[in-house]
């Protein structure tokens, strides 16, 4: 058997054993990037190689292939991309403050290790790799944001328990209803103040002087989820009567730069004929976006809202010598 074949059958097979309920050829096909025939020859090559393969039809009547008891804990498979993966996920979390993640990644990271056999060859084959990837820092100041305020607010997130916070000039503490966090140049908590409003506001983190986790449940917002409310603005700012409709045109010399970029998670792109390009997506923060918009000089324009259009057309220079 080929040496590539050998990999992708260990990896079926823990695939197999992963699931409760197997894994399918159509789930196979789309995992591989193979054909449904492919598909089917990689579960012979399962059948021959395991005693334990055990082949069920679910409840479409579609075959679905499980290894029972594999004990495929003792195949010490090369744990580089692993460790790698960790050691820049750790590093992620030291950079915004988040030293409790930072601490759990590590733990993480030691406990793989400790069960290598070759440790240090490991070690020696991620460093390397890491030691080439050099972290990018976004210009200007960042905001710091204190371990113990971000340690309390992450507690309370679990329970989730409601937050008492001293907040910017406040004389007297807040208790809030805390639904998420939003990273970005600023640190934002999502949360509700239940004795001001039932909306969910953001409150910058590093404006909080004082947090503590109260031993004090509460019902979330039917149907909030972080992604969804995140989505309403460009970057972090949310503001209800700035949501709409945006649309931007890039100018044909900057409609493939423009094309690989990621405006909005759900942004929508048309080109045009001219070779120009449309990008369309729903959302508030009109400075956020007149911040970024600037970059681009003279290749963007703006369709809508006109707002936004009014706020940026006498700031799209000719001569910057560079898109984004």
């Amino acid at each position: 058997m080929a040496f590539a074949k050998a990999q992708d059958l260990i990896r079926l097979a823990r695939l197999a054993a992963a699931g409760r309920r197997g894994i399918s050829l159509e789930e196979i096909s789309a995992e591989f990037g193979v054909s449904h025939r492919t598909a089917q020859r990689m579960t012979e090559a399962l059948d021959q190689a395991f005693g334990n393969v055990l082949v069920e039809e679910d409840e479409d009547r579609k075959r679905r292939w499980r290894l029972v008891d594999p004990m495929l804990d003792r195949m010490q498979l090369r744990h580089e991309s692993a460790v790698e993966a960790l050691e820049i996920a750790a590093r992620a979390a030291e950079a915004e403050g988040r030293l409790r993640h930072t601490r759990a990644l590590l733990d993480l990271r030691e406990g793989m290790l400790a069960k290598v056999p070759k440790r240090a060859r490991v070690e020696a084959d991620a460093e390397a790799v890491l030691a080439a990837m050099g972290q990018v820092t976004r210009p200007g100041p960042r905001v710091t944001v204190s371990a113990d305020i971000l340690d309390a607010i992450i507690e309370a997130l679990r329970g989730p328990f409601r937050l008492s916070v001293r907040y910017h000039r406040d004389k007297e503490k807040r208790i809030l209803d805390p639904h998420g966090v939003l990273l970005g140049h600023r640190t934002y908590l999502a949360a509700r103040d239940p004795n001001k409003a039932d909306e969910i506001r953001n409150f910058r983190i590093d404006l909080i002087h004082e947090a503590e986790t109260i031993n004090e449940s509460f019902a979330m917002k039917e149907g909030f989820t972080i992604s969804d409310y995140a989505a309403q603005a460009f970057g972090v700012w949310q503001d209800p009567e700035q949501y709409g409709e945006v649309i931007w045109r890039f100018v044909p010399d900057a409609a493939e730069r423009a094309a690989g970029f990621q405006f909005h998670p759900r942004q929508v792109q048309e080109h045009e004929e001219d070779g120009s390009l449309i990008v369309r997506f729903h959302a508030a923060g009109w400075l956020e976006m007149a911040w970024h918009l600037y970059q681009w000089g003279d290749r963007v324009e703006v369709i809508a809202p006109e707002a936004l259009r009014k706020m940026v057309e006498h700031y799209r220079r000719p001569d910057f010598a560079a898109m984004p």
